[in-house]
Protein backbone atom coordinates (compact mmCIF):
# COMPACT_ATOMS: atom_id res chain seq x y z
CA UNK A 1 0.00 0.00 0.00
CA UNK A 2 1.70 3.32 -1.23
CA UNK A 3 0.47 6.68 0.96
CA UNK A 4 2.73 9.14 -0.66
CA UNK A 5 2.36 12.76 1.63
CA UNK A 6 2.19 15.60 -0.76
CA UNK A 7 2.78 18.44 1.28
CA UNK A 8 2.89 19.16 4.48
CA UNK A 9 1.44 23.13 6.59
CA UNK A 10 2.33 23.50 10.07
CA UNK A 11 -0.89 25.17 11.32
CA UNK A 12 -0.19 25.44 14.92
CA UNK A 13 3.29 25.78 16.87
CA UNK A 14 3.01 25.37 20.37
CA UNK A 15 5.62 24.60 23.28
CA UNK A 16 4.98 20.86 23.47
CA UNK A 17 4.34 19.67 20.20
CA UNK A 18 3.27 21.15 16.14
CA UNK A 19 0.28 20.72 14.67
CA UNK A 20 0.59 20.11 10.70
CA UNK A 21 -2.00 19.65 7.74
CA UNK A 22 -0.53 16.95 5.71
CA UNK A 23 -1.90 16.05 2.46
CA UNK A 24 -1.88 12.32 1.48
CA UNK A 25 -2.58 10.46 -1.77
CA UNK A 26 -3.98 7.24 -0.96
CA UNK A 27 -3.08 3.99 -2.84
CA UNK A 28 -6.69 4.42 -4.61
CA UNK A 29 -5.08 7.65 -6.17
CA UNK A 30 -7.90 9.81 -4.38
CA UNK A 31 -5.67 12.71 -1.82
CA UNK A 32 -6.52 12.95 1.65
CA UNK A 33 -6.28 15.42 4.36
CA UNK A 34 -4.63 14.88 7.82
CA UNK A 35 -3.85 16.51 10.91
CA UNK A 36 -0.60 15.53 12.83
CA UNK A 37 0.93 16.23 16.01
CA UNK A 38 5.03 16.92 15.19
CA UNK A 39 6.11 15.87 18.75
CA UNK A 40 9.36 14.86 19.64
CA UNK A 41 10.27 11.09 20.47
CA UNK A 42 10.64 10.56 24.46
CA UNK A 43 11.65 8.08 27.03
CA UNK A 44 10.15 6.16 29.51
CA UNK A 45 12.87 4.24 32.06
CA UNK A 46 12.04 1.30 34.96
CA UNK A 47 14.57 2.36 37.27
CA UNK A 48 14.42 -0.91 39.96
CA UNK A 49 17.20 -0.60 42.76
CA UNK A 50 19.15 -3.11 44.90
CA UNK A 51 15.79 -4.71 46.72
CA UNK A 52 14.11 -4.98 43.30
CA UNK A 53 11.68 -2.35 44.01
CA UNK A 54 10.93 -0.67 41.20
CA UNK A 55 10.42 3.32 41.23
CA UNK A 56 7.70 5.90 40.13
CA UNK A 57 6.59 9.29 39.80
CA UNK A 58 2.99 10.71 40.95
CA UNK A 59 2.54 14.01 38.94
CA UNK A 60 -0.43 15.64 37.43
CA UNK A 61 -1.80 15.71 33.73
CA UNK A 62 -3.27 18.23 32.04
CA UNK A 63 -4.65 15.07 29.93
CA UNK A 64 -6.66 13.12 32.37
CA UNK A 65 -7.02 15.91 34.81
CA UNK A 66 -5.83 13.60 37.80
CA UNK A 67 -3.08 13.31 39.22
CA UNK A 68 -1.08 9.95 37.90
CA UNK A 69 0.99 6.99 38.86
CA UNK A 70 3.59 7.10 36.21
CA UNK A 71 6.76 5.52 35.80
CA UNK A 72 9.81 8.28 34.87
CA UNK A 73 9.70 9.84 31.36
CA UNK A 74 10.19 12.84 29.46
CA UNK A 75 10.69 13.75 26.06
CA UNK A 76 14.20 13.82 24.25
CA UNK A 77 15.82 17.89 23.47
CA UNK A 78 16.40 18.42 19.49
CA UNK A 79 19.48 16.45 18.80
CA UNK A 80 19.58 14.49 22.17
CA UNK A 81 19.87 10.53 21.88
CA UNK A 82 17.38 8.24 23.81
CA UNK A 83 19.75 6.62 26.60
CA UNK A 84 20.99 10.32 27.39
CA UNK A 85 17.62 11.54 27.69
CA UNK A 86 17.08 8.70 30.28
CA UNK A 87 20.12 9.92 32.27
CA UNK A 88 19.07 13.24 32.39
CA UNK A 89 15.38 11.75 33.12
CA UNK A 90 15.68 9.85 36.12
CA UNK A 91 17.93 11.97 37.67
CA UNK A 92 15.21 15.27 37.19
CA UNK A 93 12.10 13.11 38.36
CA UNK A 94 13.82 10.09 41.04
CA UNK A 95 16.94 11.92 42.01
CA UNK A 96 18.35 8.83 40.77
CA UNK A 97 21.57 8.40 38.15
CA UNK A 98 21.83 4.58 37.08
CA UNK A 99 24.88 2.73 36.29
CA UNK A 100 23.40 0.75 33.98
CA UNK A 101 21.04 0.79 31.21
CA UNK A 102 19.29 -1.42 28.83
CA UNK A 103 17.11 -0.61 25.88
CA UNK A 104 13.68 -3.08 26.05
CA UNK A 105 11.56 -1.30 23.31
CA UNK A 106 10.57 1.49 21.33
CA UNK A 107 7.31 2.05 19.93
CA UNK A 108 4.72 4.82 18.90
CA UNK A 109 2.60 6.28 21.69
CA UNK A 110 -0.70 6.99 19.13
CA UNK A 111 0.72 6.78 15.44
CA UNK A 112 -3.08 7.00 14.23
CA UNK A 113 -2.52 10.92 14.93
CA UNK A 114 1.44 11.86 16.72
CA UNK A 115 4.62 10.71 15.34
CA UNK A 116 6.43 10.10 18.59
CA UNK A 117 8.42 7.36 19.25
CA UNK A 118 9.08 6.44 22.97
CA UNK A 119 11.73 4.51 23.68
CA UNK A 120 11.84 2.35 26.70
CA UNK A 121 14.66 1.63 29.41
CA UNK A 122 15.26 -0.74 31.85
CA UNK A 123 17.69 1.35 34.55
CA UNK A 124 19.49 -0.45 37.58
CA UNK A 125 22.45 0.29 39.80
CA UNK A 126 21.17 3.25 41.00
CA UNK A 127 22.47 6.20 43.49
CA UNK A 128 21.43 9.29 44.36
CA UNK A 129 22.18 11.87 41.55
CA UNK A 130 19.14 14.65 41.32
CA UNK A 131 19.11 17.45 39.06
CA UNK A 132 16.72 20.04 39.52
CA UNK A 133 13.18 18.88 37.97
CA UNK A 134 11.76 21.17 35.20
CA UNK A 135 10.05 24.38 36.75
CA UNK A 136 6.16 22.58 36.08
CA UNK A 137 6.57 19.30 37.29
CA UNK A 138 5.55 18.91 41.03
CA UNK A 139 6.75 14.89 41.17
CA UNK A 140 6.59 12.58 44.28
CA UNK A 141 9.00 9.13 43.49
CA UNK A 142 7.18 6.41 45.24
CA UNK A 143 8.29 2.46 44.81
CA UNK A 144 6.94 -0.71 44.86
CA UNK A 145 8.48 -3.93 44.92
CA UNK A 146 8.17 -5.87 41.27
CA UNK A 147 6.00 -8.26 42.92
CA UNK A 148 3.40 -5.93 43.58
CA UNK A 149 3.19 -4.49 39.75
CA UNK A 150 0.53 -6.88 38.39
CA UNK A 151 -1.21 -6.02 41.66
CA UNK A 152 -1.53 -1.37 40.70
CA UNK A 153 -2.06 -2.45 37.17
CA UNK A 154 -5.20 -4.82 38.01
CA UNK A 155 -6.51 -2.47 40.95
CA UNK A 156 -6.46 0.35 38.46
CA UNK A 157 -3.80 2.58 40.08
CA UNK A 158 -1.45 2.79 37.17
CA UNK A 159 -3.57 3.66 33.84
CA UNK A 160 -0.88 5.16 32.19
CA UNK A 161 -0.40 3.54 28.78
CA UNK A 162 3.41 3.94 28.02
CA UNK A 163 4.06 2.59 31.81
CA UNK A 164 2.22 -0.30 31.85
CA UNK A 165 3.53 -0.96 28.19
CA UNK A 166 7.07 -0.78 29.29
CA UNK A 167 6.86 -2.75 32.16
CA UNK A 168 4.67 -5.27 30.28
CA UNK A 169 7.66 -5.33 28.03
CA UNK A 170 10.51 -6.15 31.07
CA UNK A 171 7.75 -8.78 32.19
CA UNK A 172 10.74 -11.62 31.22
CA UNK A 173 13.19 -9.35 33.08
CA UNK A 174 11.48 -9.24 36.34
CA UNK A 175 9.87 -12.94 36.18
Amino acid sequence: MDHNILSRERIYKGHAFNVEKLQVKLPDGRNKAYDLVDHNDSVTIIPVDENNDIWFVRQYRVGSEKTLLELPAGVMDEGEEPEECAKREIREEIGMAAAKFIHLISFYLAPGYCNEMNHVFVASELSKSPLDSDEDEFLEPVKFHKDKIKEIIKSGQLIDSKSIAALYAATQIFS
